[in-house]
This record gives C-alpha cells, sequence and structure tokens, in this order.
C-alpha cells in the first residue's frame, strides 16, 4: 500500500502545527515544510528571522523551482516507516505535486480569521513569527505570493478552526484523515 500523504495547508497560525503534534500520538509521522527550510538556513548559517527565512524560501523556489521546499522533504518522507505522513506547511499546487510522487497525497486545508491567527503566532513565539500586525500582514503577502491561495482552495477537505477548541480541531482533522486511510 502507498504511502498516505497529508498536506497541511493553511496561512501561518490557522492550526496546522498543532494538528501535526497531536496527531503523532496515534502513529502518523510529522514533517514540517518549515524545519526543512530552517535546516537550510543553518546549513547556510543564516539567522533563522521570519524576514531571513521568507527569503530563503522565495530563493530556493527560484533556483529549484516552485516545488524546491517539498523536494528538500521526499527522502524523509520515503523513509518514514509510518504509513501515514503528516506534511504540515504546504504552500503551492507544485509542492503537492512532487509528493504526488512518493505517495498518495490528500490536502487538508485549516482556516482561521487573521485576528485569531495573528493572536495565536504572537503567544508561540517562534524566531520567524511576527512581531507586530505589519510584519503579519507581509507575511500572509508572501505566502499567498508563493501559491498559497491554490492549495487552500483546491483542498479535499477543510476546517474551519475559528469557533473550535484544540481538542475540536485535533478531533476533526483525526476523523477527517481516518476517512482516507483505506
Amino acid at each position: 500500500m502507498p504511502k498516505l500523504i497529508v498536506c497541511l495547508t493553511g496561512m501561518p497560525g490557522a492550526g496546522k502545527t498543532t494538528i501535526a503534534e497531536a496527531l503523532k500520538s496515534k502513529g502518523f509521522d510529522k514533517i514540517t515544510m518549515g524545519d526543512a527550510v530552517r535546516a537550510e538556513a543553518t546549513r547556510r548559517k543564516i539567522d533563522p528571522t521570519g524576514t531571513n527565512l521568507g527569503k530563503l524560501m522565495l530563493e530556493l523556489r527560484e533556483k529549484n523551482g516552485p516545488g524546491a521546499v517539498a523536494e528538500l522533504v521526499k527522502d524523509q518522507i520515503i523513509n518514514s516507516k509510518s504509513d501515514v505522513i503528516l506534511v504540515d506547511g504546504i504552500r503551492s499546487l507544485a509542492e503537492v505535486n512532487v509528493l504526488k510522487d512518493i505517495g498518495t497525497v490528500k490536502v487538508l486545508a485549516i482556516h482561521a480569521a487573521g485576528e485569531k491567527r495573528f493572536n495565536f503566532l504572537t503567544r508561540r513565539g517562534r524566531s520567524d513569527d511576527p512581531s507586530d500586525p505589519n510584519d503579519f500582514a507581509k507575511r500572509d503577502s508572501r505566502e499567498i505570493g508563493v501559491g498559497m491561495s491554490e492549495p487552500i482552495a483546491l483542498a479535499d477537505e477543510t476546517i474551519s478552526n475559528n469557533n473550535l477548541t484544540i481538542e475540536q480541531l485535533i478531533e476533526a482533522a483525526y476523523n477527517i484523515i481516518k476517512g482516507w486511510i483505506k
């Protein structure tokens, strides 16, 4: 049976990582696209600020095509012992298409309103999280610029995370993925 690759997509702060982290307990493997970019930044000795990581992501796509970041995680997926791999942070259809070469791909979009996402990101405190509404708007614009709206619009399923508890969000995602496992 080919691996089921569940591509989690959505704007920054929508809840993708929350889902991926929680579902590791179900035996699913989790691979984070942003971690691949952060690892590349470390390899190049680049400070992992939001601006630097954004520039690096754009540079990788410019040099190696729009599916470049997915190419960075292919070996991890192939070598995973799990039959279900959650890929956190798909940003374009080109990335989805790269992954279709190595397994059965389903796209799960997570949607949340801007204010909710901004509040979550400012509390999360990762090195690349926006510090003010202007940074947040720039990051959203950059994400849309690399094609993020397409996998969101064309997702196999979508969860609205505006009025859910964390438990409800995780349960909704798990139930959808269970339905995809054949």
